[in-house]
């Protein structure tokens, strides 16, 4: 199965969670793609926010996102950080330029799922998902929630919940985080694979 992780990140959090998401789909045997969407933030964003300016460094190899990565793959996983509880507007351009797509039916029954995160643990993490998963219905796909799969979804302290893997607050990813990420990567790609096996 092929999984495309398409996300965006400003402070390189919602790049680490992609990461970890793609190393668990990669373990359940995916063939993955992980790509940005375009940023394209005012230059005095990031003079004024210098852990912006190094997080942008960090994700320089990460290919730019393209509309072809979205028909090329079996699922998608998307990951945003909230703004005011809602998708960022880098990933929802992005999004935006689907009419195409969903004209000629290129994403009916594929797998979609999500990765967000906030500044807080009552931020906008389910609402941000629950807004983005209308793409999803629009184009026919088949949303894969996380659901109380592992443990860590029952007892984490920080991020991560049934509605897929998050981080809350400051730089770095907590163990529960990342764990709760990891996983999620695995039961996409295997749901995914038996969809499309």
């Amino acid at each position: 199965m092929r999984i495309a992780i398409i996300y965006y990140s400003m402070t390189g959090n919602l790049y680490d969670l992609a990461q970890e998401v793609e190393a668990g789909a990669r373990e359940a045997g995916a063939e993955t793609r992980l790509r940005r969407v375009r940023d394209w933030l005012p230059e005095e964003v990031y003079q004024a926010r210098p852990e912006a300016a190094q997080a942008r460094e960090r994700q320089q190899g990460v290919v730019e996102a393209e509309l072809d990565d979205l028909v090329w793959a079996d699922g998608v996983i998307l990951g945003t950080p909230t703004r005011y509880g809602n998708v960022v507007a880098q990933l929802k351009n992005f999004l935006d330029q689907t009419g195409p797509l969903w004209a000629e039916g290129k994403l009916v029954d594929k797998t979609l799922g999500f990765f967000t995160a906030a500044a807080t643990m009552h931020g906008g993490h389910e609402t941000t998902v629950l807004t983005l998963s209308t793409f999803g219905y629009h184009h026919g796909m088949i949303i894969v929630p996380m659901g109380y799969t592992v443990p860590e979804v029952n007892t984490t302290t920080t991020g991560g919940g049934p509605y897929g893997p998050t981080h809350v607050g400051g730089p770095g990813l907590s163990a529960e985080e990342r764990t709760i990420a990891r996983a999620y990567g695995r039961r996409f790609a295997a749901i995914t694979g038996r969809l499309h096996g």
